[in-house]
């Protein structure tokens, strides 16, 4: 080797050294799974920076304060009309800033979507199984995430102070005030003194700019460094095993198409906010807490809180004087704090059931091989379901002309039997699939000719079966391993390299 070459490959391997990235390029020639259901989670990842850039666009036009204006601005129905200096900067970002409205409309479609996207992939985590070890702190982050998420956009949802953000910061200090012994000085402390107060907007600006996104970010860092470091999980196929990853490598291949997604991302949440209209504050008006605007409706992702406020019926109770609102205490705060602490500990409990707890986990399940796993999964989708209906239930009730009070004692029965009955249905689904799967692949595919036997009867011919879904099994039929279903069939693996 020359001099110049030897040279060479002495700065390689210092720059290996100080910076691990290039070492072997094992983080270039890293492998990312190429299914469509691995995509949800950079969904997610690239709202999200849809999400910042817009915001920060936004904070410089934005005046975070409640002082008292009349607006003078070009929207002729509230000229004249007296509304926050918050409220006022809305306006002015809609209706006077070249591009304001898009930029708006940008950041709160990029916001309903990174929630979504969030709570898809957290689903296709939990049906897969990818939560088991070693990964059960990967959910925990991913949890938390989401939970940090819906702080944030309650609290950018709340900062325009028209009169449908300032509906909800009143039912969010209602819900303060229902905490038994301390709820009256924690909402006074929120709101700085008797409520509406002057400082909430001033108070939730710095936390829906710095401490909440701050949050997010760190959050987001941890949960890559995780999945970097535990590798991907996967369908099982050939060549696929509990000890590697197969997909496409991290360049060129993965960046070209994750960036092509981005794009894509960026692209459709530009358009739709072009496209459809969302959040239009001028129809709500400025808020006042004597009014309240006929179906009110939160956004999306905390309308099962709403819903929970509505089909809980008036229970209260007097103790010494003091009065537990039961009506606003069980579904406010009582019901969000027992759902999610049952999904930071079901990776731990499901693992100490099945006695996996043990065992590290590489390769994804179908839903239909845990059928109990995907009845539970499919329960709390349908009991969200029920409870976000109900958050709607007025407007329901009005488009259909029926009576709100029969909807509502409708939706408490279904709150109550939809779930059981919804889990029952789907894992009897899961096995029948499964017990399907298997005797098609045991008979084969019908050819669809029939043939007469020499005693005079009917035959159908059959052909192995050549197309597989991802992760199904194939053949030959074996034994189901430790910790398996022992109704599925399962694909041996190779032998260990």
């Amino acid at each position: 080797m020359s001099r110049a070459g030897r040279r060479a490959e002495r700065l390689v391997d210092a720059a290996d050294a100080r910076l691990p990235v290039l070492e072997g390029g094992s983080l270039l020639r890293k492998a990312f799974p190429d299914h469509w259901s691995f995509l949800l989670g950079e969904l997610a990842l690239y709202s999200l920076l849809v999400l910042i850039l817009t915001g920060v666009w936004l904070t410089l036009f934005f005046q975070p304060e409640m002082r008292e204006v009349v607006y003078a601005g070009p929207y002729a129905p509230l000229r004249g009309v007296r509304m926050s200096a918050a409220f006022d900067s809305t306006l002015h970002i809609s209706f006077d800033v070249r591009g304001g409205l898009l930029m708006r409309q940008t950041h709160h479609w990029a916001a309903l979507v990174f929630v979504a996207a969030i709570g898809v992939h957290m689903l296709r985590i939990f049906f897969t199984g990818a939560f088991r070890r070693p990964r059960e702190l990967n959910w925990v982050v991913g949890l938390t995430l989401l939970v940090v998420s819906l702080a944030e956009g309650f609290a950018g949802y709340s900062l325009p102070d028209d009169l449908l953000s300032g509906t909800g910061l009143r039912i969010a200090q209602g819900i303060m005030l229902s905490i038994p012994v301390v709820g009256t000085y924690v909402a006074f402390l929120v709101f700085g003194g008797q409520y509406p107060g002057h400082d909430i907007i001033t108070r939730l600006y710095p936390v829906h700019v710095l401490l909440l996104p701050g949050a997010l970010i760190a959050l987001v860092a941890v949960h890559l460094i995780l999945v970097v470091h535990l590798k991907h999980t996967q369908w099982r196929g050939p060549g696929r095993t509990q000890r590697n990853a197969v997909g496409k490598p991290f360049f060129p291949q993965f960046t070209a198409s994750s960036g092509g997604l981005a794009v894509i991302v960026t692209g459709l949440l530009v358009l739709l906010s072009g496209l459809a209209q969302v959040n239009p504050v001028w129809n709500y008006g400025p808020y006042r807490p004597d009014q309240v605007s006929t179906g009110s409706q939160p956004d999306w992702y905390v309308g099962f809180l709403e819903g929970a406020l509505r089909l809980v019926p008036p229970w209260e109770t007097n103790v010494a004087g003091h009065t537990l609102m039961w009506n606003v205490l069980l579904p406010a705060v009582v019901l969000p704090g027992l759902l999610f602490t049952v999904l930071y500990a079901y990776p731990f409990v499901e693992q100490r059931l099945t006695g996996e707890w043990r065992i590290e986990r590489h390769l994804c399940d179908r839903p239909r091989e845990r059928p109990v796993r995907t009845g539970l999964g499919v329960a709390g989708a349908v009991f969200y379901g029920v409870l976000l209906l109900a958050g709607g239930n007025d407007v329901i009730a009005q488009t259909f002309r029926i009576s709100v009070n029969a909807l509502t004692w409708v939706l408490r029965v279904c709150l109550v039997v939809a779930p059981v009955l919804a889990f029952l249905v789907t894992r009897w689904l899961c096995r029948a699939l499964a017990a399907a799967e298997t005797e098609r692949l045991a008979e084969g595919v019908p050819t669809g000719e029939i043939r007469q036997s020499l005693a005079g009867g009917y035959e159908t011919d059959h052909e192995p079966v050549r197309t597989f879904r991802p992760g199904a099994p194939r053949r030959p039929l074996t034994g189901a391993r430790t910790g398996t279903p022992t109704r599925t069939p399962r694909e041996p693996e190779p032998p260990g390299r």
